[in-house]
């Protein structure tokens, strides 16, 4: 089994890839292999709604000069997905909105592809606007017919300066937690 994670963070290495790699951690402890794709430093273009996708069917955005193509056979590889994001204006950086709003329109182009997937949001954050960042990447997965597992709390951790997150001792836990949940949902998928 594989989780493929993305961060949709401008930061490399920041909070949002900390909070993913304590998510990863407790996966791996169960077995499961995990990968993480920061998209810092990417040019990400948005959908330009061609239909393309839709003519095409080939599991593949008719855009070819960034990297969603690779990230969307990621996503189709997996057995699971984690959407990361810091949260900006109360919402997901431009990064990943990118992703989910390329990515979707390829998978319901092709057969619904993420169908029963395991997917999970995680979102850093300064103060506030989490929740809707929260919410927007959870809206992908449901739309694309995911499967969704909880946490303790939202799955979003505290801080501003790199590594501020390592003192939100309750997000760690929340991504602890995921990791646990996400894990024992796989195995209970792939029997």
């Amino acid at each position: 089994m594989k989780v493929v994670a993305f961060n949709g963070s401008a930061r490399k290495d920041g909070n949002t890839a900390i909070l993913v790699e304590r998510v990863a951690e407790e996966l791996e402890k169960e077995g499961i292999e995990t990968e993480h794709v920061q998209l810092s430093g990417e040019k990400i273009r948005g959908c330009t709604a061609c239909l393309g996708c839709i003519a095409n069917k080939d599991k593949r955005c008719t855009i070819e000069d960034d990297v969603v193509n690779d990230c969307i056979k990621k996503m189709v590889e997996a057995d699971g997905i984690i959407l990361a994001s810091p949260t900006y204006f109360a919402d997901i950086s431009t990064e990943m909105k990118a992703l989910i709003d390329r990515a979707g329109f390829v998978a319901r182009a092709n057969d619904e592809m993420f169908r029963r997937k395991v997917g999970a949001a995680v979102v850093a954050v300064r103060r506030a606007g989490a929740i809707h960042a929260f919410d927007s990447i959870n809206h992908f997965f449901f739309i694309s017919q995911m499967i969704v597992p909880g946490s303790n709390y939202w799955n979003m951790g505290l801080g501003l300066a790199k590594g501020d997150v390592l003192e939100d001792e309750e997000g760690l836990e929340t991504m602890r937690v995921l990791g646990q949940n996400m894990a024992w949902l796989l195995k209970k998928m792939n029997r």
